[in-house]
């Protein structure tokens, strides 16, 4: 496992790396539109990454429908790869949830899940990579 090795590039290489909306999400705190991203539907099993440095971040099995308009998980994979701060932007006082590794901003974290964890990781679809399972691959991954 990686243990928090931190990803560090300059606002130009990630510039170069990432679409502009991803890198308006993942860089500059932006949140796309609701009911808008790419993986708020996806039902397939599988494993969600950071679109910045690859850690992954939340599986398919704590996936569920919040209704909410974003992708919403109930927990990441472990606690290690987000870390939270206070956001107080746009009049509000809310937890961003942010990759541990490139500190991309990946969404917010609400204390109105379903159990286990109590917990809505509301993600934007464009800080988020899908990989989907397979037999094979799931074994050669880990």
């Amino acid at each position: 496992m990686n243990k928090n090795k931190k990803v560090k590039k300059s606002l130009q290489e990630w510039q170069q790396q990432l679409t502009p909306e991803q890198y308006r999400i993942c860089r500059e705190k932006g949140t796309e539109p609701a009911f808008s991203g790419e993986y708020l539907g996806m039902k397939e099993t599988g494993i969600y990454s950071c679109t910045c440095c690859g850690q992954p971040l939340f599986h398919s099995t704590t996936k569920y429908d919040s209704g909410s308009g974003w992708p919403s998980y109930y927990q990441p994979i472990n606690e290690e790869v987000v870390h939270t701060e206070t956001d107080h932007s746009h009049g509000m006082v809310r937890t961003e949830v942010m990759c541990s590794q490139c500190e991309a901003h990946l969404g917010h974290v609400f204390a109105d899940g379903p159990q286990p964890t109590g917990l809505r990781y509301c993600i934007n679809s464009a800080s988020l990579k899908f990989t989907e399972a397979s037999s094979e691959s799931s074994k050669e991954d880990n």
